[in-house]
C-alpha cells in the first residue's frame, strides 16, 4: 500500500505539498477549511489529487501516516491536538520539500523583519552569478513545488516561525537569522523566550559543514546564543567549514573580513554602490553578501548584483521626484521598528505620512528620529489619535487627512526642493485600504497622477 499523507491548507504551500507527494507516489488528500482559489482547484484536479473544501473531515484525516499542516494553521488548533495525539507526524511544507532535495544547496533566512529584502537580494546575487537558482518559501513560491519542478543548484527560501515550528529534519546550507522582535506572539502564548526559540530552530541541526550568518547587533540573537553557549568558532557572524566571515558598517563602506586557517583579508564595499536604502538594508545586503560567498559566488558578480538590485515593492521604493522633492513607498513599514529604520536610513527633511490601524503602538521609540529629521506629519487614517496624541505638541506642521489624494496634496504644498516625502504608516492598512499593497499603490499612482499634472501644466 501507499503511504497516505495529508495536506491541510489549500493555499500555495499546500498545493505545492501535494504535488510532490503526487510524483513521489504517495497516496494524497487536501483538506482545506476554506474555499480554495479556482486556480487551485484546477491544478488539484489536473494533478487527480483527492481534495475538499469548506471543511475538515476527520475519518479522512486521521488515518494519515504524514500531515503537512499550513503555517496558517496553528499547532492549538482542535483537529491539530487530535492529529497529533493519534501518533501521526505534523511536519511543515518547508520539512517536506528538504526530504526531497538530494544535490542542491539551500540558503534559508528568517528574522522578524529583513527576511524578503535578504531573500531576494541572495537570490539575485546568486541569479547574477549565472547559476540555477529558485526562490521559495514565505516569500511566495511553494518550495515544495520547486522541488517538484527540479533542475535547480540552489533554493533560496525564505523561512517563518510558523513555518520553522513545523521541521525535523531541515538543516539548510547557509542559515540566516537578521533579527528578533516581539512580533506574533499570539501564536507563542505572549512569550517572547517562546517566540525566539521558534527562530533559533533553524539552526537546530547544523552541524560545522554549515554556516551560520547571524546580526550580531540585535540583542536577542546574541543572548540566545550565549544562553546556549554555541562556540565562536564553530559561528562568528559566520563560520563555514573553519574559514569565517564577518561583516560589518563603517561610515559609507561595507567591511567584510576574511579569515581563514592562517590567513586573512578584506574587502569593502562602498554604500554608494548598494541599490537599497537605510541602514537596516546595510545589514540585510550584508547578510546576503556572506551568503553568496559561502557559497563561492565570485566578488565581482556581487558587485554587479548589488549594484543592479531591484526590492521588492512597497519597501523603501522610490517613486519619483516632483520639484526637487523626492517620494518614497514604504507602505509594508506596519510596525513601529520598521518605521524607525526608514526615518533613520532616509536623508534629508522628511515629511512623513503615517496611520491607518494603531496596534498599540509605543512611538517613544521613534521620538527622536522624529524630532532631528520630521519637518511636517501627515496622518492617514480613519482615527489619527494615537499619532496625534503623541506627536501633537512636538511637531509645528500636523495635518490629518483621509485619503491618499489628501496626503499627497497636503505633502506637495508643504515640500520644499531636497525635502523627502515618505509613505511609512507604521500601522495595518485596513481601515482605508485592502492590504499594505493597496496602499503602497495607490500612493505611487496618486503621485504620478501629481507629476503628469504638473508637467502638463508647464507645457
Amino acid at each position: 500500500m501507499k503511504e497516505r499523507i495529508v495536506i491541510l491548507g489549500g493555499g500555495e504551500s499546500g498545493v505545492g505539498a501535494a504535488i510532490l507527494a503526487c510524483q513521489k507516489g504517495y497516496e494524497v488528500f487536501l483538506s482545506d477549511g476554506g474555499n480554495l482559489a479556482a486556480e487551485r482547484r484546477r491544478t488539484l484536479k489536473g494533478q487527480k489529487i483527492d481534495f475538499e473544501e469548506g471543511g475538515h473531515s476527520e475519518e479522512l484525516i486521521l488515518n494519515a501516516s504524514i500531515v503537512v499542516k499550513s503555517p496558517g494553521i496553528p499547532d492549538s488548533a482542535p483537529l491539530v491536538k487530535k492529529i497529533v495525539t493519534k501518533g501521526i507526524s505534523v511536519i511543515s511544507e518547508i520539512e517536506f520539500a528538504y526530504r526531497f532535495i538530494e544535490k542542491a544547496k539551500v540558503i534559508a533566512i528568517t528574522g522578524t523583519n529583513g527576511k524578503t529584502t535578504t531573500a531576494m537580494l541572495t537570490y539575485h546575487l546568486l541569479k547574477t552569478a549565472g547559476y540555477k537558482v529558485a526562490l521559495g518559501g514565505n516569500v511566495g513560491k511553494s518550495l515544495a513545488g520547486l522541488v517538484a519542478k527540479g533542475g535547480y543548484h540552489y533554493y533560496v527560501v525564505e523561512v517563518s516561525s510558523f513555518q520553522l515550528d513545523g521541521i525535523q529534519n531541515f538543516r539548510p546550507d547557509v542559515a540566516v537569522l537578521l533579527n528578533i522582535t516581539p512580533d506574533h506572539l499570539d501564536r507563542y502564548e505572549y512569550n517572547f523566550s517562546k517566540y525566539v526559540t521558534s527562530k533559533f530552530r533553524i539552526i537546530e541541526n547544523l552541524t560545522n559543514e554549515q554556516a551560520f550568518v547571524y546580526c550580531a547587533d540585535s540583542q536577542p540573537v546574541t543572548e540566545e546564543i550565549s544562553r546556549r553557549k554555541i562556540e565562536a568558532s564553530m559561528f562568528a557572524m559566520t563560520a563555514s567549514n573553519n574559514n569565517k566571515l564577518s561583516a560589518y558598517l563603517e561610515e559609507d563602506h561595507l567591511i567584510f573580513n576574511f579569515q581563514y586557517k592562517e590567513a586573512s583579508e578584506e574587502f569593502q564595499i562602498p554604500v554608494s554602490e548598494i541599490s537599497l536604502i537605510g541602514k537596516h538594508n546595510m545589514v540585510n545586503s550584508m547578510a546576503a553578501v556572506l551568503s553568496s560567498l559561502c557559497m563561492d559566488v565570485p566578488m565581482e558578480s556581487v558587485m554587479k548584483g548589488l549594484k543592479n538590485f531591484k526590492n521588492a515593492p512597497h519597501r523603501l521604493e522610490f517613486v519619483t521626484e516632483i520639484d526637487g522633492t523626492a517620494f518614497i513607498n514604504d507602505s509594508k513599514a506596519t510596525n513601529v521598528d520598521s518605521v524607525y529604520y526608514a526615518l533613520d536610513g532616509v536623508k534629508g527633511n522628511i515629511i512623513w505620512i503615517a496611520g491607518g490601524v494603531d496596534k498599540g503602538n509605543d512611538y517613544s521609540q521613534i521620538e527622536k528620529l522624529v524630532k532631528n529629521k520630521v519637518k511636517g506629519l501627515i496622518c492617514m487614517g480613519k482615527d489619527n489619535s494615537g499619532l496625534t496624541d503623541f506627536f501633537g505638541s512636538k511637531l509645528n506642521m500636523i495635518a490629518e487627512v483621509g485619503s491618499v489624494k489628501e496626503a499627497i496634496k497636503q505633502a506637495h504644498e508643504w515640500a520644499e526642493e531636497g525635502d523627502v516625502v515618505l509613505l511609512s504608516p507604521a500601522c495595518a492598512s485596513f481601515d482605508l485600504f485592502n492590504n499594505y499593497e493597496d496602499r503602497g499603490d495607490k500612493f505611487k499612482r496618486a503621485i504620478n497622477k501629481l507629476a503628469k499634472a504638473l508637467k502638463t501644466k508647464e507645457a
